[in-house]
């Protein structure tokens, strides 16, 4: 197996951890504060490949593997988690699919423009009524013979605001579960496509959330995904991946936390000396840091078998699980070393702790993941 100390890795995150430091890590609050993440850095993003690291070259891409994808997602998650998840929506959820099952004159026309184009993507599958029940949704697509037309309401979209790109989830015959469903490449600007609402929210604020209608938009044959009627596969195999990248976004947010009340402990004096000197905290540190190490050895070995062709969903899983519900607890840790200033906005753990909240909910809650490792558990032998 390859390690994640190997020296492509090493070398990528020592780049990735400079640019978070010096590019993202300083917007940060005014991101949180703005509820935008400035067009200047998400520029920067493009023009570093960080937009389309995975993606073949030929494509327009920077030609990487998924665990440097990880990477990362990491690194940019520990300056800022709103522009983290920017890039693993774009990039895991959009893109993946344009890539894995899309055509060739697919893949020609639309993944240069996302990965280096400055064309941001999005992925609507979420409805109203149908969140963790992804396979009620109610969207339906009309067969009008050289095209389909779309209708319904999306929710919780993930760069809605932003995308020029979305893949949208929507039945194509009238059934009560999964089946019929069928993905398509849709473009935001078609007539029809309205952004209806920008969600206001407790964390990752930088990151636009949005409610889409579509009323009867237009998307020709040949911008299905895969086979009319098998989009749910699609579906669950992106979101597969994209659960990869969410953890990577929790370890992010996570070892900022941990590094920021590591250092006010060595800072904050109390009863004659510092508070790392008090086993309290001491205890509280060792903990933060045994989680963080877990749970990136977990993304790190579930990026590894994607990498290499193998099953993975199960491993995402875990990652996903551990990591956020990880870095829900060191969030919370992080604010107790600080005391009273931890909850003040003027320090960023409580910035840290609004963001690690959304990792424990989206790309499939925490419940979901102990359903999706459970059967893989349980099934066979």
């Amino acid at each position: 197996m390859m390690s994640m100390y190997d020296a492509q890795y090493t070398e990528l995150r020592d780049l990735m951890s400079k640019f978070s430091d010096t590019e993202v890590a300083p917007l940060a609050h005014q991101i949180d504060h703005d509820a935008l993440i400035p067009k200047a850095l998400i520029n920067k993003l493009y023009e570093n490949g960080f937009m389309g690291s995975y993606i073949p070259e030929e494509f327009g891409g920077a030609g990487m593997d998924y665990t440097s994808y990880a990477i990362i997602i990491e690194e940019l998650s520990r300056g800022c988690a709103s522009t983290g998840v920017l890039v693993s929506a774009h990039t895991s959820l959009c893109m993946w699919p344009i890539l894995n099952y899309g055509t060739t004159e697919q893949k020609t026309k639309f993944l240069p423009g996302l990965a280096s184009g400055g064309t941001i993507g999005c992925f609507c599958l979420s409805e109203p009524n149908a969140g963790s029940d992804s396979g009620g949704l109610t969207t339906f697509a009309e067969d009008r013979g050289d095209h389909f037309e779309i209708s319904g309401v999306k929710n919780w979209i993930t760069n809605g605001r932003d995308a020029g790109i979305a893949i949208v989830m929507a039945k194509t015959t009238k059934t009560t579960d999964h089946k019929g469903v069928t993905a398509f490449i849709v473009e935001t600007n078609s007539p029809g496509f309205k952004v209806q609402k920008v969600e206001e929210k407790l964390g990752i604020k930088g990151s636009s959330t949005a409610q889409i209608w579509l009323d009867k938009v237009k998307v020709p044959k040949d911008q299905v995904i895969g086979v009319v009627g098998q989009g749910f596969k699609v579906a669950l195999s992106t979101l597969d991946g994209g659960r990869i990248g969410i953890a990577s976004q929790a370890v992010g947010i996570a070892e900022a936390a941990f590094r920021y009340a590591k250092k006010y402990s060595k800072e904050r004096i109390q009863f004659g000396k510092p508070i790392a000197e008090l086993q309290a905290v001491q205890f509280m540190l060792a903990d933060m840091s045994t989680k963080i190490a877990a749970a990136r050895l977990l993304v790190m070995h579930a990026s590894h078998l994607k990498d290499n062709g193998l099953p993975y969903s199960k491993e995402a899983a875990q990652a996903k699980l551990f990591a956020s519900e990880s870095c829900m607890s060191i969030t919370t840790k992080a604010i107790q070393v600080l005391g009273g200033n931890g909850y003040s906005k003027e320090y960023p753990c409580e910035r840290h702790f609004r963001d690690a909240k959304i990792t424990e909910i989206y790309e499939g809650t925490s419940e979901i993941q102990r359903i999706v490792i459970a059967a893989n558990e349980l099934k066979g032998t």
